[in-house]
């Protein structure tokens, strides 16, 4: 095989990385090098676009250290058996690459995920070490965010977590019968072995820095994961409820979701064609409605259809309204934030501003509608001063009112 130069492997190893969704970068703490020491930062704008929760941008540097990998996971185009051409970095070319794009003002940070070579160990211990340089030898600053290999040893890991901000393991699929199916060289229980270490890692790391000022932070902005979605016969309620248990047992700070897309010389069990992305897009509403919306997992699950799926014309806020028609109307002046969260339309930051006007006057219909996109869509649910919905008998005469026609309704709207 011709020698590569790195501009050829940075055209092969960046494309490869483009199908892991999971490299958000919110929730680390804030590093500078304005006092004359180190390099970079976790601050400012700034190729890979992520966004914190304030809607900040973030530019990193996403990458493999290199495509080639011994599992041979049918959904995954980096498979053992797949026909891809292959690259390698080195460890001082991920390094080096790191540092002339953010001196070029490109990037804030890095992504570095890989396929698995030689072993797991190995792997990771190359991965270990671009993090280690760029912090140690060059002072780098910025954000790091490190994909970590279930299977290598928990020393290796734990190193990650020292240099890094936040480390992640994909679970891959959302069923355990998915996983056996599509990857039968990865263990589920491995995948949540680490992940159980990792949080407990974390807690100890947090514990820790309460206690004692100079111990090292470890992944301060904590870790995510990744499941593939449309690749198995999972449907969103199986999504669901399995998002909802990761969060729980492992306090992950975020579940990314990747839509299944076809690959070149696809394994036969693997869908002919990818699902459709509003699927995803709705995924990530269920998310946040459990997250910030004070919804139960199976409440949200209730949203989905008889065949266990959230409706693409409409995000499962607007479908759950339109299934439970007895929790509205809600008064404006009246109600308690818990119920002011289930209105269609409304997101966090208006109902804090409805709590906080409604202590100086009552408000009416023409105040909540500064705070919404279209108040017209959402009036069916909501009393106001001035404002009473007409009753409305059939589920499906008010679904034709507020349903969406072009433009979809802004579950998270300000």
């Amino acid at each position: 095989m011709a020698q590569l130069d790195t501009r050829q492997k940075l055209a092969i190893l960046a494309d490869a990385a483009k199908y892991d969704a999971s490299c958000a970068s919110s929730g680390t703490t804030k590093r500078t090098s304005l006092d004359g020491k180190g390099l970079g930062s976790t601050e400012g704008m700034g190729i890979c676009h992520a966004y914190a929760p304030d809607g900040r941008c973030i530019s990193l540097l996403k990458i493999l250290l290199t495509n080639s990998c011994i599992f041979d996971c049918h959904y995954c185009i980096n498979r053992k058996s797949s026909n891809v051409r292959r690259a390698r970095f080195t460890v001082e070319e991920v390094v080096q690459l790191t540092l002339a794009f953010y001196r070029r003002n490109y990037i804030e940070g890095l992504f570095l995920s890989s396929g698995i070579i030689r072993s797991s160990d190995y792997t990771m211990e190359r991965i270990v070490e671009v993090a280690r340089c760029l912090r140690e030898d060059h002072g780098f600053r910025g954000y790091i965010h490190l994909k970590t290999i279930p299977d290598a040893d928990p020393e290796l890991v734990h190193a990650a977590g020292l240099y890094a901000d936040r480390l992640s393991i994909n679970v891959e699929l959302p069923t355990l019968p998915g996983l056996a199916r599509l990857a039968p060289e990865k263990s589920a229980a491995r995948i949540e072995g680490a992940m159980g270490d990792l949080k407990g890692a974390i807690e100890e790391g947090h514990d820790a820095r309460k206690r004692f000022r100079s111990a090292p932070r470890f992944a301060p902005a904590g870790q995510s994961t990744q499941m593939i979605v449309g690749a198995d016969s999972a449907n969103d309620g199986d999504i669901i409820a399995s998002a909802s248990g990761l969060y729980d047992r492992f306090g992950l700070r975020r579940v990314y979701y990747s839509a299944f897309s076809p690959i070149p010389d696809a394994s036969a069990i693997l869908p002919l064609k990818r699902p459709p992305l509003m699927r995803e897009h709705r995924l990530y509403q269920s998310d946040w409605m459990m997250r910030f919306y004070g919804f139960q997992p199976a409440e949200v699950a209730a949203a989905t259809d008889a065949t266990g799926m959230l409706p693409l014309d409409m995000d499962p806020k607007l479908a759950w309204a339109l299934k439970f028609r007895a929790a509205f109307p809600v008064d404006v002046n009246r109600a308690p934030k818990e119920a002011l969260l289930r209105v269609p339309g409304l997101g966090t930051k208006a109902v804090d501003a409805i709590l906080s006007a409604r202590r100086q006057r009552r408000l009416r219909l023409e105040d909540v509608a500064r705070l919404t996109v279209s108040i017209a869509k959402i009036r069916p649910f909501l009393i106001a001063a001035d404002w009473t919905p007409a009753r409305i008998d059939g589920a499906a005469d008010l679904a034709a009112l507020v349903k969406p026609k072009v433009e979809q309704m802004e579950l998270f709207a300000a």
